[in-house]
């Protein structure tokens, strides 16, 4: 694929999907910024797998449910490259439980970790894109945002929220030719989901028209594409990535 931007941050980059994400977009040229919040090992493994393979990265610590961490980490990144070209907010965190057992602070976590941290990333991306009336951004959602789950009220509307915010915000970038799309991964394989049950697994498998669980490449892919040259007339679109257990 082809990328007339330069760079990229990725947020929640050290593992999982976004790790995936960042490997990915580094294998066609872009200098990749990898985002952490804890854990600077896991960011620096992933940093030399890129380069290991001939990319370009770096790390970046900062919480993105935070400000001013945001404000400190496009003004690096402007101050290095003097632009940010694309932006991938993946970050995000889970704290499941039944809705008549959590409580209101478990359910604001959920939502200042994944939806209000979104909406930082991509004002903030909007604010400096616009500069340059170029960018792109893909906001890593989630199938449960789109028909929900138990166990996951929290979850369930904060990704719901990223789905719609980021339809908004692509009608408001499109003035400044800055794209806004979102992906909206299934199961996927990670380390999160090898920790559930095999009995588990197999349930859900049987549900799945695929009948098998994605690959974090496959979620990297879809990214990759709606970051690129090949989809400049595409914006506030939801791509599903589920293996057609929901369309």
């Amino acid at each position: 694929m082809k990328f007339t931007g330069t760079n990229v941050l990725v947020t929640g980059a050290s593992k999982g999907i976004g790790a995936e994400v960042a490997k990915e977009l580094a294998t066609y040229g872009l200098k990749v910024w990898i985002n952490y919040r804890s854990k600077p090992e896991l960011a620096d493994a992933v940093k030399a797998e890129i380069e290991a393979a001939g990319g370009v990265a770096a790390v970046i610590k900062g919480d993105v449910s935070i400000e001013a961490d945001w404000a400190s980490m496009i003004k690096i990144i402007i101050d290095s490259d003097g632009a940010l070209s694309y932006l991938v907010n993946n970050a995000g965190i889970t704290k499941d439980k039944l809705a008549i057992r959590m409580s209101l602070q478990d359910f604001n976590d959920v939502i200042g970790a994944n939806l209000t941290s979104t909406f930082i990333g991509c004002r903030d991306a909007l604010k400096t894109m616009s500069k340059k009336k170029f960018g792109a951004v893909v906001n890593i959602s989630s199938i449960v945002g789109e028909m929900g789950n138990p166990g996951q009220t929290n979850y369930s509307a904060s990704k719901g929220g990223v789905n719609t915010m980021t339809k908004a915000f692509a009608k408001e970038g499109s003035a400044r030719a800055i794209r806004f799309n979102a992906v909206t991964p299934g199961f996927i394989r990670t380390d999160m989901t090898d920790e559930l049950k095999q009995e588990v697994k197999d349930e859900y498998t049987r549900n799945i028209p695929l009948k098998r669980f994605g690959e974090a490449k496959e979620v990297a892919d879809a990214v990759a594409f709606l970051l690129s040259d090949h989809s400049t007339y595409i914006t506030g679109e939801v791509l599903k990535v589920n293996g057609g257990l929901y369309t």
